[in-house]
């Protein structure tokens, strides 16, 4: 099973380094928020880096990425930290640190990319942050991985990859307040990401 973690806090650290800061900066920026307004009010978040479609903020394309390091509120924070520290460092390992953070930015803003299109084609306005559509992306990795690489992920894990995606995208569509869109569009990026990657580089092999 690759998603139990067994690692120490020292071999975590070691082991997956960017898995690591990633979760580090998500805290450091919830604890900036909290400090100036709270991590829930709607101006923080956009003085801070929230993505928006509102016109006055249009053109500020760096927000695509920014809102990936906000969290509105501890649960937030909580759920996301969760599935970073126990699902995404078998991903890390096997595609290497930058190949993994190509991933993980790049699903990321695919995802809020689409939401963004998506809340602009309904005229809906939008504050939006989150890491939710890079460890989609993450998880759409995993994905390609089950279904085209079957040597490489055991049948336990395929059977948890599937049942957090089932579970994941009922929560995504059944809970008010959250992105769908960006949970989706981070979904699909990284299952295309993670293809057109290991064309590219060959992958290593997940270990422990």
């Amino acid at each position: 099973m690759i998603f139990i973690r067994y690692e120490n806090w020292k071999s975590y650290l070691k082991f997956f380094p960017l898995t690591s800061i990633l979760l580090i900066a998500n805290v450091v920026m919830f604890i900036v928020l909290s400090f100036n307004g709270g991590s829930t009010n709607s101006m923080t978040l956009l003085k801070f880096g929230a993505l928006t479609n509102h016109e006055l903020f249009a053109g500020e394309w760096w927000r695509y990425i920014t809102s990936m390091f906000l969290h509105a509120g501890f649960s937030h924070l909580l759920f996301n930290s969760f599935a970073l520290i126990v699902f995404a460092p078998p991903m890390e390992r096997l595609l290497g640190t930058v190949r993994y953070g190509v991933l993980y930015l790049g699903g990321g803003v695919l995802g809020n990319i689409l939401a963004v299109a998506w809340y602009n084609s309904g005229g809906v306005p939008t504050i939006s942050v989150g890491a939710s559509g890079a460890i989609y992306a993450i998880y759409g990795a995993f994905l390609y991985v089950a279904l085209f690489q079957r040597t490489m992920m055991d049948e336990a894990s395929r059977k948890t990859l599937y049942t957090l995606l089932v579970f994941g995208i009922i929560f995504s569509f059944a809970m008010s307040g959250i992105n769908w869109m960006a949970h989706l569009g981070g979904l699909l990026g990284g299952f295309f990401i993670y293809g057109l990657l290991i064309r590219l580089w060959k992958p290593r092999s997940f270990k422990r």
